[in-house]
């Protein structure tokens, strides 16, 4: 078979992931295994994946790929989250460009109707992408948010903790979106610092009389559009300037009300005039002033941000075209004393990134959090479950934990589950799992009631309320207790996901985990980092700095754009994603295709029995090498450090196998391989694709396949680690001084200009001459030396070089400079005194030798040992000269 010139993703990547598929390795039954079982961070059915997804996803099928090959029974379960806001803002859309209809000209189910259909056409797009990634996903197992049994599991668990008084109804100040037209959690509102402006504006003084004092009090607002809300002024009761207006009124603007003046330590003296207009309806702070003052409730705005007839001016215009107008209208009436730039933090919809959230009284649902919360706070930091990396996002999940607040969950949407609460014509209601329990629930409180006399809640539940299930209900762990799939693989192995929804989600799953299975719903919490561009800006639509993923798979292959996303990605740190990364990748690739093309090239020719020793050296350090690095790469996989490993890896394939061993191993030219050494060799190429193949699964398994014929069923992405043996640190070490002698040796060549055809003398001054014996054949085939000798003594005419603590003499017909030589000792000599200059401060410093570990100390003291014994021997040479 004739291999193509490079490695051709495109022609190779649809045929293996058809292939698993058909031999069903991504599906999963519980059996005598122990399972690992990973579930998708469901994406919204909103679009298609961002590089964001990418990562997370790449993540989640390097670590489900690595314990499908370790003996797991590996399970992971895609799905997508329904996304009410974002979804239905879509919808919306979509139904007025594209078909002129307005959600108002629409019954419910109708709007469903239309809202599935949207899901079934972006939903198929999402999980095409994550195929094309080669995302080992069991796509039998594929749930949404919406389906039927989540559904039901949705309302069983609002039932549920309604009845265990963890959940209830009333008004309260929540935060509204505007474009959405729906209540926003504390966790969807995002803050910006802004430059902002206050405005002061003069109120007119009434006495206990209701007769004009002829005075005015000046008070600063960011808000004036509000000001036709105000119910009250507030003044600090120290505050000497304002004691005297106890018992008077002040003159709404605009609207020509009359409110009183209170009294309340709140208000801070010093900030602006020091009094404070209070509009209970619209400001968190002035909502709290409200209670404690029983003051009047005035809410100026429609549920669009335009302002309501209670506002009683400028009444149906948008909230910011309202401000304009205000201002322009109280500078007119010189009631606008003075604008004054501010900087502010205002906060935005997590869902509408546009949208200025107003603060809004409403009638909502809420959860109560505290009860909740202990146990899930007490399982991290108690270590039951570990979040990776710990040492950055520990604080902050202890911090929202022991600050939470109750949990705002209606929405006022459709797209979502229906909130189960059934109304009677009285206003009193029953929260039950279906209207006719309801009716039942009624009838046993003496109300004999029809369903047809029941009006549901309008309001939807948030979209978080149905994914903190997620664990446990993609194995219908809520819906059907107790079930074979629920017991097998709960609680989930560990989460892959982005630190944005860290309070969102993680915290949440890990209080319905532990209060509906009284267990932890994962064991580990994987966070990847924010996806950025190379000018560390955050990758976005907006910006237009975002790659489109199949394009990106289109150019390099899902192999390459993995390795490139991956080998930039340290757990929970920020990247800088470039495409120059993935082009990496993509050479990373045809690195491994050429060395194929060598290995196949010498099946080809042949082999020959006992042309070498199979313990040839070569092999041997290879062999120990591997060793090493399967267990390096074990050992980064149990902490989590998946960039690390995957840089481990591709040292090993890059320089250590294909620069290195496949050298060292080469036969002579035309000649057949040592049939013992080509054995060795496949065999070795097989373990690396084995170590690669979670990482680059589609190469690996190509090349695995054309190492050799294999009989059915032997298939990389089941094959199984094996053990590795230890590895021998003499032969290692070995290993490295062969590479230092033979890179100082083609370098000096170099320098001289001697050609690699030309042979060379090779003289040897060491004391560790048994070492040399082990690696001189392969320093003579790869010097190109006609003979390696021994010397206690500096030989005459000859270029010399220090390695480590030996001396080189390389004999060679060409006329040599012994300047040049001695120009080029004195530079090596020059750079290690500095270094050892550099070293010896790091010991002297008497902190770095007190808090470093000893490990670290004994390194630097190693590094010194050795630059001294280099410069020993560079100092003797040059006496030669």
């Amino acid at each position: 078979m004739e291999l193509s010139k490079n490695y051709t993703p495109a022609a190779i990547e649809g045929k293996w992931y058809q292939y698993w598929m058909d031999n069903g390795y991504f599906r999963s039954k519980p059996d005598n295994r122990p399972p690992f079982t990973v579930v998708i961070p469901p994406p919204n059915v909103t679009g298609v994946l961002h590089m964001g997804h990418t990562l997370n996803e790449t993540v989640q099928d390097i670590l489900v790929r690595r314990a499908r090959m370790s003996g797991f029974n590996a399970c992971w379960v895609p799905g997508s989250d329904h996304a009410s806001i974002a979804t239905e803002a879509k919808v919306v859309n979509m139904l007025k460009t594209e078909k002129g209809i307005e959600k108002s000209q629409l019954t419910r189910e109708e709007f469903l109707k239309y809202a599935f259909e949207w899901k079934d056409k972006y939903g198929s797009i999402i999980y095409n992408q994550i195929k094309k990634l080669g995302c080992s996903c069991d796509w039998d197992r594929v749930t949404f948010t919406m389906d039927d049994h989540y559904y039901k599991a949705v309302i069983k668990v609002f039932k549920d903790l309604y009845d265990k008084g963890l959940i209830y109804r009333g008004a309260r100040m929540i935060n509204w979106d505007p474009k959405a037209k729906t209540a926003l959690s504390d966790e969807e509102v995002l803050y910006k610092d802004i430059q902002g402006k206050l405005y002061y504006i003069k109120y007119a003084i009434e006495d206990s009389e209701g007769m004009l004092t002829g005075e005015s009090i000046t008070i600063a607002t960011q808000r004036p559009e509000t000001i036709m809300g105000d119910t009250a002024i507030c003044v600090n009761p120290d505050d000497e300037r304002y004691k005297h207006l106890a018992g008077h009124f002040a003159i709404v603007p605009l609207v020509n009300r009359r409110i009183p003046f209170i009294f309340d330590t709140y208000v801070d003296k010093e900030f602006g005039t020091g009094a404070l207009k209070v509009t209970p309806a619209h400001d968190i702070n002035d909502y709290n002033l409200g209670l404690k003052h029983n003051l009047e409730i005035i809410d100026t705005l429609n549920d669009d941000g335009t302002l309501s007839t209670a506002a009683g001016v400028f009444i149906g215009e948008d909230r910011f075209t309202a401000r304009k107008k205000v201002i322009a209208t109280l500078r007119d009436q010189e009631l606008l004393d003075k604008e004054q730039e501010y900087t502010t933090r205002v906060g935005y919809s997590e869902r509408n990134p546009d949208t200025v959230v107003e603060p809004r009284i409403s009638t909502q649902w809420f959860v109560k959090m505290a009860e909740l919360t202990k146990p899930a706070l007490d399982a991290v930091v108690n270590g039951d479950v570990s979040i990776h990396p710990g040492d950055r996002f520990l604080a902050t999940y202890k911090y929202w934990m022991e600050n939470v607040k109750d949990w705002c969950i209606s929405r006022q949407l459709w797209w979502g589950q229906q909130i189960p609460s059934y109304y009677a014509p009285d206003g009193t209601f029953e929260v039950a799992e279906s209207i006719e329990l309801a009716v039942a629930q009624f009838k046993a409180k003496g109300m004999i009631l029809q369903a047809s006399d029941l009006r549901q809640d309008e309001d939807c539940l948030d979209t978080w309320f149905s994914s903190w299930l997620w664990p446990m209900e993609v194995f219908n762990g809520i819906s059907q207790p107790d079930n074979e799939d629920i017991n097998y693989y709960y609680p989930t192995s560990v989460l892959v996901t982005g630190q944005d929804i860290i309070f969102f989600w993680v915290a949440r799953m890990i209080m319905a985990g532990l209060e509906y299975k009284e267990v932890k719903p994962f064991s580990d919490v994987y966070f990847t980092g924010m996806v950025r561009d190379k000018l560390g800006r955050k990758m976005s639509k907006q910006l237009g700095n975002s790659p489109d993923l199949l394009e990106l798979i289109e150019r390099f292959g899902a192999d390459a754009v993995r390795f490139g996303i991956m080998i930039s990605s340290p757990a929970g740190n920020d990247l800088l994603f470039d495409d120059a990364s993935c082009e990496q990748g993509r050479n990373f690739c045809n690195k491994i295709w050429n060395a194929l093309k060598l290995v196949k090239m010498w099946e080809e020719r042949g082999t020959a029995e006992n042309t070498a020793d199979a313990n040839h050296f070569a092999v041997q350090w290879f062999e120990s090498r591997l060793n090493e690095v399967q267990q390096q790469v074990a050992e980064l996989f149990k902490d989590f450090k998946l960039s690390e490993a995957l840089k481990t890896i591709y040292s090993l394939v890059w320089d250590d196998f294909c620069s290195w061993y496949l050298e060292w191993v080469k036969p002579g030219f035309e000649q057949p391989i040592d049939a013992e050494i080509y054995k060795k060799t496949v065999y070795f190429f097989e373990q690396l694709m084995q170590l690669l193949h979670p990482f680059m699964p589609f190469a690996s398994e190509e090349i695995y396949q054309l190492l050799q014929t294999r009989t059915a069923g032997d298939d990389l992405i089941v094959k199984q680690y094996e053990t590795p043996a230890k590895s021998d640190s003499g032969i290692l070490a070995q290993g490295s001084l062969a590479k230092q002698v033979i890179s100082s040796i083609r370098d000096a060549r170099n320098k001289h200009q001697i050609k690699p055809k030309d042979p060379v003398d090779v003289f040897i001054d060491t004391l560790q001459r048994n070492v040399f014996n082990v690696i001189e054949d392969t320093l003579i085939k790869q010097v190109n030396a006609k003979s390696v000798e021994y010397t206690n003594e500096p030989v005459a005419d000859c270029i010399s070089l220090v390695v480590q603590t030996d001396k080189f003499y390389l004999k060679t017909e060409t006329v040599l400079d012994p300047a040049a030589q001695k120009e080029e000792l004195l530079k090596d000599l020059k750079y290690l005194e500095g270094f050892l200059i550099s070293v010896d401060k790091k010991l002297g410093n008497e902190r770095f030798v007190q808090n470093a570990k000893p490990e670290v100390v004994e390194a630097e003291q190693k590094k010194k040992a050795d630059a001294q014994a280099k410069i020993a021997a560079i100092t003797e040479s040059l006496k030669s000269l």
